[in-house]
């Protein structure tokens, strides 16, 4: 019996389920029009002057010297607060300068414009059988906006995407093109990655590759107080293990499915060098919409989704587990309830110490949490605004909402009880998201942020560069 209701009868209902599937709309090609510019969320829509569609640098470079007003930069919008537009800005909307400018597989480097996707990086170097060192789970980000928020993905030993990044180029203020590394111009380099445009506007982006190696994938579930030991043991000490994260089951916050792909010489069990783009995730959405509001959705996904998942131990391709695309993410409407993602950062050591504070967060506030996943990442070499100050877990809280104030408001509770634990354990949280967390507790996340304020006024004295978290955090 599964909470008084047997596991076939639960079986039988999904079944059932399922074949509504065909009323269950793709969700609508709902873009913004040129004066509003939102997110994927649909819960910050932002009144800008005008949005242009720069398609070279030097539409960029005269858009920054003939614009006298603010600015905002906006990519695939998958930041959830407003972080790609300020009122009454002249939005950037990058996507459309996405050209490939140069790749070489003899120094395993390539160089992008700031608009394009993942995946168009992944096609391009995948018949040389490289793949990108360090992206996000999903392919259909830009770079531009990754490097913005300095992402991070499921690599082992790894971390922020900053690690991967040879060089940039940037557009200041005063319309100015200029290259950043390490070693040239290092100040804007360690500023801008991470500085979510703040500084100003990336053109091109030259990455670092790595080997496209086969990978077999091995799921273990565990009771949460055995996680931490286990990861350092039998993921972090292993030299085979390359991707990893870890879904803690919410429901009861005891157990923890971890899954790990480490690289092997076994043939591939999946023919696809990537995620095939013709994929239909209307299955996918009534998953997700059936463990956030079925009163057994939970056990659901743990007793009958995840086995059938999690079925056997594929080989597939690195750049295979690299495509994935957002869209098996997204409902057909976000009218009334929308997904939102946030996440912390706690060093390794304070794992045990966090956990039990977090789901008693989310316990108490009854929060509707569909998924709490853990990575891990090293410290950042040196980014102004670092989210990983030493060696630490990440936890990404992937939940849905009601759209209307006083659930915005009910989540800015819990969410900053949240902040306050993962400080409390002397980590951090992260940036992208809804922008709930007090002015104290930006400055003690981010305490470097007075250089990066610095920075900007050296760079900007006029404040061209806004969006909505520069608009709260460092208003002028």
């Amino acid at each position: 019996m599964l909470r008084g209701v047997s596991a076939g009868v639960l079986l039988l209902i999904l079944a059932f389920a399922v074949q509504v599937l065909v009323i269950l709309r793709p969700p609508p090609d709902d873009d913004d029009d040129t004066h509003v510019v939102n997110d994927v969320t649909r819960l910050n829509p932002i009144a800008v002057s005008e949005t242009i569609v720069p398609t070279t640098t030097a539409e960029v470079i005269a858009a920054v010297r003939t614009h006298a007003g603010p600015m905002s930069i906006g990519g695939a919008r998958h930041s959830m607060g407003g972080q790609i537009a300020s009122p009454g800005s002249l939005h950037l909307d990058m996507r459309r300068f996405d050209r490939i400018v140069d790749f070489s597989p003899s120094a395993r480097t390539v160089t992008v414009e700031a608009g394009a996707r993942w995946r168009q990086i992944q096609e391009r170097i995948d018949p040389s059988n490289l793949s990108v060192a360090i992206m996000q789970s999903y392919a259909n980000f830009t770079v531009g906006g990754s490097l913005s928020v300095n992402a991070h993905g499921r690599y082992v030993g790894l971390g922020p995407i900053i690690l991967s990044v040879e060089s940039f180029r940037i557009v200041l203020a005063d319309g100015v093109e200029v290259e950043a590394s390490p070693n040239r111009n290092s100040e804007i380099f360690y500023g801008a990655i991470g500085g979510y445009g703040g500084l100003g506007v990336i053109t091109d982006v030259t990455l670092r590759l790595a080997d496209n190696v086969r990978l077999k994938r091995h799921d273990e579930t565990m009771p949460i107080g055995r996680y931490g030991e286990y990861f350092k043991r039998q993921v972090l000490a292993s030299h085979a293990a390359l991707l990893h994260n870890a879904d803690i089951y919410p429901d009861t916050c005891r157990d923890v499915h971890a899954i790990t792909y480490s690289i092997t010489d076994e043939q591939t069990t999946i023919p696809d060098r990537l995620m095939p783009q013709s994929n239909d995730y209307r299955l996918n959405r009534f998953a997700y919409w059936a463990i956030s509001e079925w009163p057994f959705g939970a056990s659901i996904r743990r007793y009958l989704v995840d086995p059938v998942m999690f079925r056997g131990e594929p080989v597939t391709w690195r750049n295979y587990e690299a495509s994935d695309d957002a869209a098996e993410l997204e409902p057909a409407s976000r009218a009334g309830t929308t997904y939102v993602l946030q996440e912390y950062f706690v060093p390794m050591d304070r794992f045990d110490a966090f956990v039990p504070r977090m789901c008693g967060v989310l316990k108490e506030s009854r929060a509707n949490i569909v998924n709490v996943s853990i990575r891990q990442s090293l410290a950042d070499p040196g980014s102004l605004l670092a989210w990983a100050r030493s060696d630490v877990f990440a936890f990404v809280i992937y939940y849905k909402q009601r759209t209307d104030p006083d659930a915005r408001a009910r989540v800015g509770v819990w969410t900053r009880q949240l902040v306050d634990a993962a400080l409390d354990a002397g980590g951090s949280y992260y940036l992208p998201y809804q922008l709930q967390a007090t002015e104290a507790q930006f400055r003690r996340a981010y305490p470097r942020f007075r250089e990066f304020a610095d920075l900007k006024r050296r760079l900007d004295p006029s404040n061209k560069f806004r969006n909505a978290l520069w608009d709260k955090y460092d208003p002028r």
